[in-house]
């Protein structure tokens, strides 16, 4: 205990110091004042200072939800625009490659001198800024690592979601037409390639008649007289699986496989039902563009080829077989055509893809004067009609 002295120096009494509990502070400040914190903090609550704590670290927590939401969204919307470049624009080249091919010939303009390769490239480039336009317009602004590589991956995932959709796929649609003894197993890709007499016949390069033994034996035991390489269209390519050796672009790339892969990537798999026919017309305005894409039509050709052979997963060589130069080679046959008669041919095989697809539009038939006489608008007419007669009655 301590003696506290009066001011008069008057002897007095042992007074027991005072103390107060943090929920007993007086908030005016009198308690406060009179005996001050060594530490310059004046007393508060203990509940209230709990309540503040457990606050700050709501606000700091919400904060961190927030930025783990905003980065997932963003890798989310990444990860779905990139799908479309391995889909839409080019099956073999990197996003770095054809943002660099841009780049070299927009700095070095008229001047620049161009390989084969780069002009894949910059045509792959121009699809990309097509598809997705705003990648070129930010491009500058985006995280360069995070963004590319997020495109990257999904980009290789639709491609390996495609081939294993169409591994499935391509063996029913060859049990349901050629109906093959054993039939082929879905999930099983050893049954395949030349070792299996119908997929063997849609792999056989078009100048080879694959129904000579001589042909199918030296393609199977790999003779150098029968090399099986990118450099020979195989029969899968061509309307009826047969071609004609005097015109070789006759029923190019109309064969049926072909027609139900693209049914089945592009728009569903339950559209890959049926083959025969045109589509049905479903968002003919948009997807016209889509059929159209020739990329598209080489991503199909190269997925359905894969999906024939014996290879159990995805590489760029096959044997002797070069997916990447037959990629190209189909690209060619597109964009690379030597003049006018040609390109006109490619048109047409174009359309023909989008009527096979999508069907026919003729909504630009849809004429004012066509559509006053259809019974909406004729409809309209008897109802105000009506309403003048009974007008005009009272």
């Amino acid at each position: 205990m301590t003696r506290v002295t009066s001011t008069d120096n008057s002897p007095s009494e042992p007074v027991e110091p005072q103390s107060w509990s943090d929920d007993e502070v007086d908030y005016t400040g009198a308690k406060c004042l009179t005996h001050p914190d060594p530490s310059q903090a004046l007393p508060t609550s203990s509940k209230a200072r709990a309540k503040r704590r457990i606050a700050a670290l709501e606000d700091e927590l919400e904060t961190m939800r927030q930025e783990r939401g905003g980065k997932q969204r963003k890798t989310t919307f990444y990860i779905a625009q990139g799908r479309a470049i391995r889909r839409l624009v080019v099956l073999y080249h990197s996003l770095e490659d054809l943002i660099a091919e841009n780049d070299r010939r927009y700095e070095f303009h008229s001047s620049v001198e161009s390989t084969a390769e780069q002009n894949r490239s910059q045509r792959g480039y121009i699809e990309f800024a097509r598809v997705l336009p705003w990648v070129h317009e930010k491009l500058g602004d985006l995280d360069h690592e995070h963004s590319e590589d997020m495109l990257k991956k999904a980009s290789d995932a639709a491609r390996g979601d495609d081939t294993s959709s169409l591994k499935e796929l391509v063996a029913a649609w060859v049990n349901q037409e050629f109906r093959p003894s054993p039939l082929i197993k879905p999930n099983d890709k050893h049954s395949r390639g030349f070792t299996n007499d119908i997929c063997g016949k849609l792999l056989c390069p078009a100048e080879w008649d694959w129904d000579k033994n001589s042909v199918k034996a030296g393609i199977r035991d790999r003779t150098s007289e029968y090399i099986v390489s990118e450099n020979s269209w195989p029969l899968l390519v061509y309307e009826n699986y047969r071609c004609n050796e005097d015109d070789l672009e006759e029923g190019f790339l109309k064969s049926k496989l072909l027609v139900l892969a693209f049914k089945a990537i592009f728009t569903s798999p339950s559209s890959a039902r049926e083959a025969e026919g045109d589509g049905d017309g479903a968002d003919i305005l948009e997807n016209n563009r889509r059929a159209r894409r020739k990329s598209e039509q080489a991503k199909v050709k190269t997925c359905v080829r894969f999906a024939l052979s014996s290879v159990s997963s995805w590489r760029t060589v096959d044997g002797d077989f070069d997916y990447e130069v037959f990629w190209n080679n189909i690209v060619d046959f597109f964009e690379d055509v030597p003049g006018p008669v040609t390109k006109r041919k490619v048109d047409k095989l174009l359309e023909w893809w989008t009527r096979k697809i999508f069907g026919t539009s003729h909504r630009e038939d849809l004429t004012p004067e066509v559509v006053s006489h259809m019974s909406v608008n004729a409809l309209a007419d008897q109802r105000k009609k009506l309403e003048d007669a009974a007008f005009d009655s009272d």
